[in-house]
């Protein structure tokens, strides 16, 4: 999958795709649904499909100081639509310039003249241009104006409810990665590089792989077995583990991390980039009247965690 970050210097084979048009945070069942059916208007077409995205989340620009609510980075984002077979990515820098422009002139001059689109796709609920005056109807209109044929994918329901990034922030924070789970279509994860903590694992003997969740909507604090995925370096691969996400309020007032403890893993992972999928949520985060206390409880955590992972 190639990235592009800035549409004003596009290859001409970037050019002409079929594309779906979303801030797809958490590449749920509902973004999926957006995709294949651009997917299969790139397969009709001869196009390849891509992906029209906006970076940084639109939100973030015009509630800077809001609570953090992002489902995904822009890398993790990126690493799951690479899985699904996107050709090319379209990360447009979103600022309040962009969002002046009206429909008609974000369709003219971007989705025709930068990009070159020869299909686009949205949701249901997508709105686009100034003051979110656009819509299914109008991109229409516009797209037939200007050259490039569009179409609307239905919104999903799943159990009679309808799938959404705000379902799921809310599965997340009542401690439900399974609920997430099932209207993400894959597990909940928290991606990252490896950074250098207190080293307070490696005393207990757990030495854990610590995450910034820094800027993204923090699940329900807590231990949880997790699959970790080792993204680079000599211990790429796959593993099992307990994860606690939260404060360690045992010593004190602390930024909010992830902490994973791999199962059975021996090795140095600094600045390595993992992803942590949340599989279960084991119990709220506690605060212990001194370490052997934490410890004959991490033992349960590590055993609980094992016992749930051979059967997920």
């Amino acid at each position: 999958m190639r990235i592009f970050r800035d549409s004003l210097y596009l290859d001409d084979d970037a050019r002409g795709a079929a594309v779906a048009i979303g801030n797809f945070d958490g590449v749920h069942l509902g973004h999926r649904a957006v995709i294949d059916a651009a997917r299969d208007e790139a397969e009709r077409l001869g196009a390849p499909l891509g992906v029209l995205t906006f970076e940084p989340h639109p939100r973030q620009v015009f509630a800077p100081d809001a609570p953090p609510f992002r489902l995904m980075n822009a890398e993790t984002r990126a690493h799951r639509l690479k899985k699904i077979g996107i050709n090319y990515l379209y990360e447009l820098p979103f600022t309040r310039q962009l969002a002046s422009l009206t429909p008609e002139a974000f369709a003219r001059d971007v989705l025709a003249g930068q990009l070159g689109l020869s299909h686009a796709v949205i949701g249901g609920d997508f709105r686009f241009g100034q003051a979110r005056a656009g819509d299914a109807a109008m991109l229409a209109e516009l797209g037939e104006r200007y050259g490039f044929t569009t179409s609307t994918a239905p919104l999903l329901e799943l159990g009679g409810l309808q799938v959404s990034s705000t379902a799921i922030r809310e599965a997340l924070t009542e401690g439900r990665p399974r609920d997430a789970a099932a209207m993400l279509g894959h597990w909940h994860r928290i991606d990252g590089e490896v950074i250098r903590g207190d080293q307070r694992g490696r005393d207990l003997g757990y030495p854990t792989a610590n995450l910034s969740i820094a800027g993204l909507h923090p699940p329900r604090f807590g231990v949880y077995a997790v699959r970790v995925s080792v993204l680079d370096g000599p211990h790429e691969g796959e593993y099992d583990g307990a994860a606690s996400i939260g404060v360690r309020p045992t010593f004190g007032v602390n930024a909010p991390n992830c902490e994973t403890y791999l199962l059975d893993f021996r090795g140095d992972l600094y600045a390595a980039h993992i992803s942590v999928a949340l599989v279960e949520y084991l119990r709220p985060e506690l605060k212990f009247d001194g370490v052997e206390p934490l410890i004959a409880q991490m033992e349960k955590d590590v055993a609980d965690a094992r016992a749930i992972l051979a059967n997920a």
